[in-house]
Order: structure tokens, then C-alpha cells, then sequence
């Protein structure tokens, strides 16, 4: 049983404290009565050996304190910068459902397949032949509304010759142009037409690829070449199956060039008419495309045979 006089045995003082010692567990014992701990060491880095396995990204990066926070810095942002700010709109006028919109963008559609005049440098060929150039509405283009009445496709009051080119190729005075149409914004080509001029008058026929559907051929009787080969790709219509007309279809510089084609092409004579080079016929062949340097030539070539043919039977 213990007495007052055993109050300090542990080494507490209750009085004032004066004998009160750090327990050893929590210091090394060195501190004696009120006195302060010394300081302890700061921690030390375990070697390189000893860390263990940490995530990628755990260490904190080093502090930086010559980097004042009124300039602005932000080291957390310095690795991995935010997306960029998307582009703001400086169309004057603000927005709103009344605001002015920018104008429309053609779609990717649009801007391939819109009609640019003379897309296939047409225009240019011919000019560097030394050819005419003129945009359909001339004096000199009246009789070609003639022409196209008469072509062995289906045509509308919307149709229009346009980009129209005149010039010598060879022996013939040709004419070329794109059969055009207006389509909501923009102009269509859909066939190219190339047609000789003729003094003498022609009798009314047709020359088509045997697989093609054929338009407004009533009174129209078909002459046959002889050759069967020819005769199963091509076909001849004629008003009459006169000498004329035959000696077209026997003319083996004809009957070659148009077994060697792709058999794409058209021709048909028309009748004179008024004004333009209509004094006295034409000679044309149409296809359904836009007209291009090569198309053009391809036309002039087959229509010096047909036309050929013709002034020798004649």
C-alpha cells in the first residue's frame, strides 16, 4: 500500500511537475525534466535498390519557389496542356436566330460534279486551233435550235446548246457544242454534238448503235450494209433505201471506223433551214457526254468518213 510519500516514485511529480520525463518510447531518454527535444533528422531517400515498385506519375514534382504565382504560374499544367479553345466566330453581328448567316459552302458533291463551262479544257483546244468561240445566244447560232429539233434523243424546252466552237478540221467545217440544261443552281452538259455543214441537200437518215433505243423513227426504214457483222451493231434508217443512202453503209472506210469504236455515237442529217450555217444541211454526230479535245477529234474523224461517203454517192 503506497503513501504520500511515494507520489514521485514513477517520476511524476504532481506538484509542479518538475520531475516529469519523456517516457521512453517516444524520444531517446536524453531529455531530462522540461527541456526541448533536439530536432530530428530529415528523412532520407532509400536507395535506388530499396524503393519497391511505384506508379507511374506517383512522385510529386519538386517544388519550385523562384516561381511566383503572381506571374502566373501553374505547375500542374506544365505537362499536360489542356485542348485548345475551339475558333470563335468574328462574323460581325453577333448571333441569334436573326443574325446574318455566312454564305453556304458547296457540299463536296456539288463542287465535283457543277458544270464549270469548259471543264476538260474543250475551249482551250479550240482555241489554239484557231477556232470561233461562242456561248450559244449569237447570230450565228440560231440554226442550231434546227439541229438539236431533229437529234435522235429526247430533248426538252430546257435543253440549250452552249460553250458552242466552230473551225476547220481537215476537209470539214465543224461545229461543236455541249447540249446543255439548268438543274435548280447549275448547268448540266449532257450530250456533246459535232455536226459538218453541208451545201447539198441530204436525204433524212440515222446511224445508230444497234443496242441504243430509237426516238421518233416513224417513216424511217432500215437499210441493211450486207455485212452481218456490221449490220448486228449497227443499224441505218433511212426515208428511202435509195443509192445514196446504201453506198453510206457499203463505204468500207465507214463500216471500219465504226467496228472499231466503242459504238457510242449517233448521226443523223438534217434538213436545211434558216440562218447560221443551216443554208443548206448538216451532217452530226451527238453522244451522250461533255465535249472534250479528244471527243472532238473522234467526231471530226467519223464525220469525214459519213460525209465523204455521201458526196460520192451523190
Amino acid at each position: 500500500m503506497s503513501g504520500p510519500q511515494d507520489r514521485d516514485r514513477d517520476g511524476f511529480d504532481d506538484r509542479d511537475g518538475s520531475g516529469w520525463r519523456e517516457p521512453e518510447h517516444l524520444g531517446d531518454g536524453s531529455a531530462q525534466g522540461g527541456g526541448t527535444p533536439p530536432p530530428a533528422d530529415p528523412p532520407q531517400d532509400p536507395p535506388a535498390g530499396d524503393r519497391g515498385w511505384q506508379p507511374p506519375g506517383w512522385d510529386l514534382p519538386a517544388a519550385e519557389p523562384d516561381r511566383s504565382r503572381e506571374a502566373g504560374h501553374r505547375p500542374w499544367q506544365q505537362e499536360r496542356p489542356g485542348p485548345a479553345a475551339p475558333p470563335q466566330d468574328e462574323s460581325p453581328g453577333g448571333g441569334g436566330p436573326f443574325a446574318p448567316r455566312p454564305p453556304r459552302r458547296p457540299g463536296e458533291f456539288e463542287q465535283v460534279f457543277a458544270y464549270q463551262g469548259d471543264p476538260v479544257g474543250a475551249q482551250g483546244w479550240a482555241l489554239q486551233q484557231g477556232w470561233e468561240i461562242s456561248d450559244g445566244t449569237g447570230p450565228g447560232d440560231a440554226g442550231l435550235a434546227v439541229l438539236l429539233a431533229t437529234a435522235p434523243t429526247r430533248l426538252t424546252r430546257d435543253h440549250r446548246p452552249a460553250g458552242v466552237m466552230r473551225g476547220r478540221y481537215g476537209a470539214l467545217d465543224l461545229v461543236a457544242f455541249d447540249v446543255v440544261y439548268a438543274d435548280k443552281r447549275r448547268v448540266v452538259p449532257e450530250y456533246a454534238v459535232t455536226a459538218a455543214p453541208v451545201l447539198a441537200t441530204l436525204p433524212g437518215l440515222r446511224l445508230s448503235p444497234a443496242r441504243f433505243w430509237k426516238h421518233r423513227t416513224g417513216g424511217l426504214v432500215p437499210v441493211p450494209s450486207g455485212d452481218p457483222e456490221f449490220d448486228a451493231r449497227w443499224v441505218l434508217l433511212a426515208e428511202a433505201d435509195t443509192p445514196v443512202v446504201r453506198r453510206l453503209v457499203e463505204d468500207p472506210t465507214v463500216r471500219g471506223l465504226l467496228l472499231g469504236s466503242d459504238d457510242g455515237d449517233e448521226f443523223w442529217s438534217a434538213p436545211a433551214g434558216a440562218g447560221g450555217d443551216l443554208a443548206g444541211g448538216y451532217v452530226a454526230a451527238i453522244r451522250p457526254d461533255g465535249h472534250r479535245p479528244q471527243l472532238i477529234e473522234h467526231h471530226a474523224r467519223l464525220l469525214t468518213a459519213v460525209v465523204g461517203a455521201l458526196a460520192a454517192a451523190s
